[in-house]
């Protein structure tokens, strides 16, 4: 692993900024490490990056290289640089929380991304009322004509990597994911690794 590589922990989350035309990559170190990512405009905490925007800008369901990530007010906030898996990611899915644990059968508390996401944004003291829409990183979720979907392991490999250029200075999120019941993440819970790069 790179020296220069930082740590996004097993069913935790990390909050970065970072600068109009720095780059983050992101690492899925195992290959079956779901990553759940927000991108929030530094300057706004009202303005971030928008999966239902986004799909109605590209037209598709999953982004891919040379698309902008739009935000709820339909502006770029990432360029997609680089994707060295499959390219199978989700757009559709909000991020777990309690209550969706505990329609699951879970019972007592479970880790989950959307307190992860609160909880590393406290880290930076950046406030956030809710909880956006994540862009699920290497989630395998297809669909089918119906328009039912189904829960698969991620598509990807180990030290698949993904890269996203910053086009404002903006806070990045990111949670590996803690979902250890659906088989989204093979029924493990790993860390994944990032690093931002210069501009």
């Amino acid at each position: 692993m790179k020296e220069n590589l930082l740590t996004i922990p097993a069913r935790q989350g990390v909050a970065t900024p970072i600068e109009r035309g720095q780059s983050i990559r992101l690492v899925n170190t195992h290959g079956t490490q779901v990553v759940d990512f927000w991108v929030i405009n530094a300057r706004d905490s009202g303005e971030f990056l928008s999966m239902e925007h986004l799909r109605a800008g590209i037209q598709r369901l999953i982004p891919r290289v040379g698309d902008a990530l739009v935000t709820n007010r339909r502006r770029g906030i990432l360029q997609f640089m680089e994707d060295s898996s499959p390219g199978v990611h989700d757009t559709l899915l909000a991020a777990c929380d309690t209550h969706r644990y505990a329609q699951l059968g879970c019972e007592g508390y479970h880790d989950n991304c959307t307190d992860n996401f609160f909880a590393a944004l406290r880290t930076l003291e950046f406030p956030m009322r809710e909880c956006p829409s994540p862009f699920n990183l290497w989630m395998n979720i297809p669909w089918s004509q119906d328009g039912s979907l189904d829960f698969h392991v991620p598509a990807c490999g180990v030290g698949d990597h993904l890269v996203f250029r910053a086009e404002m200075d903006c806070i990045a999120v990111m949670s590996a994911c803690p979902m250890d019941i659906l088989p989204i993440n093979d029924h493990k819970t790993l860390d994944a690794h990032y690093e931002v790069l210069p501009a």
